[in-house]
């Protein structure tokens, strides 16, 4: 297992832009994929980004594409969350996460996770 540790979060309006952060403890490239979350209380986990760690090909929710940018730093074993032209809905608490292997490709990626850090609050106002 790798420990995951988010930062960056903080609150903007509308329009801002903020760089979210996710140091791991160990090897990122042990995950064949990892992911970004996140989820507003009473709503459900929505998988907003996906890296695969091998290829570093991207996949993008619908509602973010275009505006957010996944991205991998191997020799700081971090990975980064790149958001602009945020809204208001994009206001939650955010987590990235080793994706199990199985669920690489599948939409329904957030139904299985390795790993998940504790999450770094986004504020869009």
């Amino acid at each position: 297992h790798v420990q995951l540790v988010e930062s960056g979060g903080g609150s903007v309006q509308a329009g801002g832009s903020l760089r979210l952060s996710c140091a791991a403890s160990g090897y990122i490239s042990s995950s064949y994929c990892m992911g970004w979350f996140r989820q507003a209380p009473g709503e459900k986990r929505e998988g907003v980004a996906k890296i695969y760690t091998g290829s570093g090909s991207t996949y993008y929710a619908d509602s973010v594409k275009g505006r957010f940018t996944v991205s991998q730093d191997n020799a700081k074993n971090t990975l980064y969350l790149d958001m602009n032209s945020l809204k208001p809905e994009d206001t939650a608490m955010y987590y990235c996460a080793a994706v199990c292997r199985l669920y690489c490709y599948s939409d329904h990626w957030t139904e299985c996770l390795d790993d998940w850090g504790r999450g770094t609050q986004v504020t869009v106002s």
